[in-house]
């Protein structure tokens, strides 16, 4: 890893939070991600199964976790499995955890290696009632791949038929969306190093950069503040390519007179930020796109000032359109007879603002979270409106992280530009 280590406090409570509300006499297994093939003998970047991590804050493959509150054997009641050191495999690919350093990190005591595992599962599971298995329910899960939980659960129901099996994963929504200040403390070091490298960039664009160029910038930026690496796909979109949600060809030249949109987020310690930004490549914002720009700030303002324990995001979002609907008629988008005469199900600000406002943040760009319950204190969101005009060619984006509070919400972003004067007097430097 290239982060420093985190306090392993932060996992010893997520693990009582979750043995909480675990079923008497149950055992719970949580394991890691597969290791994902490119071509030839070639593997992706191992990314690990967030739910294991949120408990353990291990970064390896080959691990599982098992959590048995009830086993007679107090040592026994929270394991971590490790995949055994093996000399030849670390010439190849590294250094793999010791015993000791597992601990640390986890603050786990007991550690089985992989290899010895099935000797004593067996004799757990027996004396267990209930059997909880996780899988991947994130309600935005648009891939299929049987991947290890779901083979881990096929081989389990066949070796043992008899036991009550329960769902992890509804334990899980509830407790990720709720992060501790020790949580917020790490994803704020994921915002600082986006802050500075937002920054970084506002010097670097002017007309002619490439797209990639920008991405670059990115990655140097982040590797050099001790990030992991972007927490997704960055978005760098000039001109009319700002429109694309999506776009991440970023192939293009940042031209004198567009807008460069950017979307980007650095991961530290398994948590995630999420920046956007819409800036002048030239460093000075055009009359209209000035007026378009602090349309969406106002947007971005509005959804912040409601955003508040007790809310549903049904409402919210029903609100931000209201808002959205006023700031487009005064942009000249609609007409006051457009949105008087909408059709209900497919608002007429649509046109203009076709995506959500808001999304759960945390080890995962879009983290766990339910989106049909009250807003509750803890949880960290997005807010993020964007005002697309084909007609234009011009894509705005302001995206924020905020972390819900009982008394409203705290601004983690607070300290990075926002406002179009301020844009322009750090690239005018």
């Amino acid at each position: 890893m290239k982060y420093l280590p985190l306090d392993p406090a932060i996992f010893i409570q997520n693990r009582k939070s979750f043995v909480a509300r675990m079923d008497k006499n149950a055992i719970a297994i949580f394991n890691s991600n597969d290791e994902l093939p490119t071509n030839g003998d070639a593997t992706h970047r191992f990314k690990q199964n967030s739910d294991l991590y949120w408990l353990s804050g291990i970064d390896q493959e080959d691990t599982m976790v098992i959590l048995f509150p009830g086993n007679p054997d107090p040592k026994l009641r929270e394991v971590l499995v490790l995949v055994r050191p093996n000399e030849m495999k670390e010439k190849w690919d590294g250094r793999r955890l010791r015993a000791e350093e597992a601990k640390k990190m986890s603050g786990i005591q007991t550690i089985l290696w992989l290899d010895s595992l099935d000797a004593v599962l067996q004799g757990w599971i027996h004396l267990a009632d209930t059997i909880y298995l996780n899988t991947n329910e994130n309600d935005r899960k648009s891939n299929w791949v049987p991947v290890r939980d779901y083979r881990y659960a096929e081989e389990m129901r066949q070796k043992f038929p008899l036991h009550q099996y329960k769902r992890s994963a509804r334990i899980m929504k509830d407790l990720r969306a709720i992060k501790s200040p020790q949580e917020v403390a790490v994803m704020q070091q994921a915002i600082d190093i986006t802050h500075k490298t937002f920054e970084r960039l506002l010097k670097f664009i002017k007309p002619g950069v490439m797209e990639y160029e920008i991405e670059a910038e990115i990655w140097h930026s982040f590797l050099s503040q001790r990030a992991t690496a972007p927490a997704y796909s960055s978005i760098i979109a000039s001109g009319d390519r700002a429109r694309i949600l999506h776009y991440v060809f970023n192939n293009q030249e940042c031209k004198d007179g567009e807008l460069v949109l950017m979307d980007f987020g650095a991961e530290y310690g398994g948590y995630c930020a999420d920046l956007t930004r819409t800036v002048p490549v030239n460093g000075k914002f055009s009359k209209r796109q000035r007026e378009v720009y602090n349309g969406c700030l106002r947007l971005h303002d509005y959804a912040k000032s409601i955003l508040k324990p007790g809310i549903s995001i049904l409402d919210y979002t029903d609100k931000v359109g209201a808002e959205a609907s006023k700031v487009f008629v005064k942009l000249g988008l609609l007409s006051a007879a457009d949105v008087k005469n909408e059709d209900k199900d497919n608002r007429a600000y649509r046109k203009y603002l076709y995506h959500g406002i808001s999304h759960h943040l945390g080890i995962d760009v879009h983290d766990l979270g339910t989106r049909s319950e009250p807003i509750k204190p803890g949880m960290v969101f997005t807010i993020e409106p964007g005002i697309y005009i084909e007609q234009e060619q011009m894509g705005i984006r302001i995206e924020n992280n905020v972390w819900i509070t009982k008394t409203g919400n705290k601004d983690l972003m607070a300290k990075i530009p926002i406002k179009a004067e301020d844009i322009e007097a750090i690239m005018k430097k």
